[in-house]
């Protein structure tokens, strides 16, 4: 009807049809949503159906089923109707109801293309930006997920999802001072919330700020005491504070909550294992493998377990796991060459050696270079660049490649370094000697010479490793507690790379240590200050590894939980004869390790002084 008709219609006061028409649509919609809220699902489609007899094509009808089969989760009818829609007419919000059904039917890529076209229908629609936001995340593209959330804030600072997805993603992004702004937007837009007080102090213990997790971990239980989840989170919150029995306790009682909850059992097979009381630590990770047998991280966790209780089977064969569990910091690249584990001759042929984790790791395992080469293969190792000058001498090495290669050669097998225990089928009995490293013979003498007359026992020190390792609070020590061994009679050398503020402080107050670690710009150049040296006592750091690797007698003052490789309950490493082990009784109490390092010490500095008489 043409304007001039619907004016004269309303003048003789006749309905105008569409105006009915609109009145109708109104009404179905109402009593549509209605029977959504009740759960009636099969009542709201007839009715949408009904409706759709007299206008099959009506773009808000079809919309409005598609919105029914959303809401029942039938998601493949919910994109059918919406892409009808659409068809008619392609508002944003069927375009963001079409990216709902995608999203949830696991068409992520699919879904950002939809949303991506509806933000730029919308622009100023905060809850467009947040819907493409979610999707982004799904995909693992978290930058452009948090700067989706982010811009949703800007169009409307009060938008709860928006603050919420932004602190989850930055979160995952690891800028966790950021997500603790938004995080606390959360709890202004809504006050006792008992998931942000979670999030809140999952962010605190990441940001190391273990009481205050704790307090907001016990707020979020307080405000929903049968949730077995905020359970786990205080007992994790009090595992980081090393309460290990108060923790374990949280983790019983969420398990009587819920009896086969998978985090619970995890946390409660961690703090039994810190507790050193492993045969039920076993057997909790047994029950958690038996409960999800395909759950890629508890096969990892186990394999770790037996690693660390010297069951090597079953530990090296699980540990492959790690290749299926999100966010570890590990990285083999695709191809070249066939992935070998041991099963295919590599005689006459090559293989291509990639250290797929961490600096130690990749020292650790050079033994097995040689066993290759002896298989007749010719191998390429790529290491970290700041390994590459000092193991591409390794013998049995061909090609030695860093990291930052942009190419890989071509060859025929590829492996893991920490997979080769796993190729060579190694036993606690079956260890291969690690390969003795050294250094050029003249940056060997220049080291000697900068460090002035050998009339004492030179000894090496490590007080810390990473601030960034998961577990630097429990290895790390901080110098000034090393300073009651410095009166033993030694020379001591710092082989400590970026010093922390406060030891560079105590570094500067006893210059009886000799710090010339500005100088140390490679492994090649920390080897031959190594070589240097009678003795390196260090935590458990990459430089253990190097100078137990080059034969130096190392003592390695060990946490109480240490990595699985120096096992448990030995002071001495199958791995390395060159090593003392020295562990922690109680967990983060170096005192008494370094009294008995120093006792030790005391000895060898007696036997050093010996010697240099008989001499």
């Amino acid at each position: 009807m043409k304007r001039r008709e619907r004016r004269a219609t309303a003048k003789q006061g006749k309905p105008d049809p569409n105006v009915r028409a609109n009145n109708n649509l109104a009404a179905v919609h109402a009593e549509v949503v209605d029977k959504m809220r009740a759960g009636r699902f099969l009542e709201a489609q007839l009715r949408c159906r009904q409706a759709l007899e007299a206008t099959p094509e009506d773009a808000e009808l079809l919309h409005l089923m598609a919105l029914v089969y959303l809401n029942a989760a039938e998601f493949d009818h919910a994109v059918e109707w919406a892409s009808r829609a659409i068809r008619k007419d392609p508002k944003p919000s069927y375009l963001a109801t079409l990216g709902t059904a995608l999203q949830r039917s696991g068409r992520l890529e699919e879904a950002s293309q939809v949303l991506d076209k509806a933000v730029q229908l919308k622009p100023d629609d905060a809850a467009l930006w947040v819907s493409l936001g979610g999707v982004l995340e799904g995909l693992k593209r978290l930058s452009e997920a948090a700067l989706c959330f982010q811009h949703a804030l800007k169009l409307d600072p009060h938008h709860l999802a928006a603050a919420w997805g932004s602190a989850a993603t930055l979160q995952q992004l690891g800028r966790l001072e950021e997500a603790l702004v938004d995080c606390d937007l959360c709890e202004r837009l809504q006050p006792n919330d008992a998931l942000t007080a979670t999030l809140r102090s999952m962010l605190l213990r990441g940001l190391k700020r273990f009481e205050e997790s704790l307090a907001d971990a016990r707020r979020a239980h307080s405000l929903d005491p049968k949730n077995p989840d905020f359970c786990v989170n205080v007992g994790d919150a009090l595992l980081w504070l090393d309460r290990v029995e108060e923790g374990l306790e949280w983790f019983e009682r969420a398990l009587e909550l819920r009896p086969f909850l998978l985090s619970a059992l995890e946390s409660k097979g961690r703090a039994l294992r810190r507790l050193h009381r492993l045969v039920e630590a076993t057997a909790v990770y047994h029950q958690l493998r038996a409960i999800d047998p395909t759950n890629a991280r508890l096969e990892f966790a186990l394999a770790t377990h037996h690693l660390w209780l010297g069951n090597f089977e079953a530990g090296w064969r699980e540990r492959e796991a790690r290749w299926r569990v999100p966010g570890l910091p590990i990285h083999f690249p695709d191809g070249p060459g066939a992935l070998w584990l041991g099963e295919e001759s590599i005689a006459a042929k090559s293989i291509l050696i990639y250290s797929d984790e961490g600096l130690g790791d990749a020292i650790q395992f050079t033994r097995y270079v040689p066993l290759l080469a002896a298989q007749g293969a010719r191998v390429v190792l790529v290491v970290q660049d700041s390994l590459q000058d000092l193991l591409s001498t390794l013998p049995g090495v061909s090609l030695c490649l860093p990291h930052s290669s942009s190419t890989l050669p071509p060859v025929d097998f590829r492996c893991p370094a920490t997979s080769l225990p796993l190729a060579f089928r190694t036993m606690l009995d079956t260890i291969p000697p690690p390969i003795r490293l050294s250094a050029p013979a003249d940056r060997v003498s220049a080291w000697d010479e900068r460090l002035g007359p050998r009339d004492r026992l030179r000894v090496g020190l490590v007080w810390s490793g990473s601030l960034t390792h998961p577990n630097d609070m429990n290895r790390s020590i901080a110098l000034q507690s090393l300073t009651p061994i410095l009166d033993v009679g030694a020379t001591f050398v710092s082989l400590q790379k970026d010093p922390r503020p406060d030891d560079q402080a105590v570094l500067r107050e006893r210059p009886e240590i000799i710090d010339l670690t500005a100088q140390l710009t490679d492994f090649r150049e920390t080897a031959a200050l190594v070589s240097c040296l009678d003795l390196v006592i260090t935590v458990d750091t990459s430089t253990a590894h190097l100078a137990a690797t080059m034969g130096c007698p190392t003592w390695i003052m060990l946490s109480r939980t240490p990595d699985f490789r120096w096992l448990v309950d030995r002071d001495d490493s199958p791995w390395y004869p060159a090593v003392r082990l020295f562990r922690q009784t109680e967990t983060r109490e170096y005192g008494s390790v370094i009294e008995r390092v120093r006792a030790e010490l005391f000895v060898a500095v007696g036997r050093a002084g010996d010697g240099a008489k008989q001499s």
